[in-house]
């Protein structure tokens, strides 16, 4: 694997658009239902979606790529928490929101996650923030175990709404100073 990291472009919208549609899935409850995976998809993944998120000048999407071809993705979304229970949760200001962070699931455990984060924490840090946080669904164990892995603790917990399913997500946090 020829691995590399980088910022996305508007250039990308497409691509990110089905890279999301295929990653998303997977960090679904078991039991989720797939009508609802497919309107949160519809909703929230799609390329007219990341060209949103990509002219959003509070949003960062970093790209993982081999040979060309994106294999995962992270998003930092800016700004306090607007949920409360997030908000009441993570003590870190000024904060910054891992929003987003997938890989494709042949490139599980060939660092290409930890690449991401690594670039996801400095990019952050170059934003300025002192703490970062990330929602993640209480069932997910890889997640969890990767999370942790990753210097990240269980600071709350919030709802996350799927269609008409809600589910339970822990909050976690991180400080940014130091080394990833």
């Amino acid at each position: 694997m020829t691995l590399t990291v980088r910022r996305a472009q508007p250039t990308d919208a497409a691509g990110l658009g089905e890279l999301a549609a295929a990653t998303f899935p997977l960090a679904c409850p078991p039991g989720s239902a797939p009508e609802a995976i497919a309107e949160y998809i519809a909703g929230n993944l799609t390329a007219q979606s990341f060209d949103r998120y990509l002219d959003d000048i509070n949003r960062v999407i970093l790209l993982a790529e081999d040979a060309g071809n994106l294999i995962g993705y992270m998003m930092l979304i800016g700004g306090d928490p607007t949920d409360a229970d997030v908000a009441a949760a993570v003590m870190l200001r000024p904060t910054i929101e891992l929003g987003k962070a997938y890989a494709l699931p042949g490139v599980h455990g060939r660092g290409v996650a930890a690449a991401l984060m690594a670039a996801t924490l400095d990019a952050a840090r170059e934003r300025g923030a002192a703490g970062i946080w990330l929602g993640v669904n209480q069932l997910n164990a890889r997640a969890l175990r990767f999370y942790e892995k990753s210097g990240f603790a269980i600071v709350g917990e919030k709802k996350f709404s799927l269609g008409p399913e809600v589910h339970n997500d822990f909050v976690m946090e991180r400080t940014l100073a130091g080394q990833s």
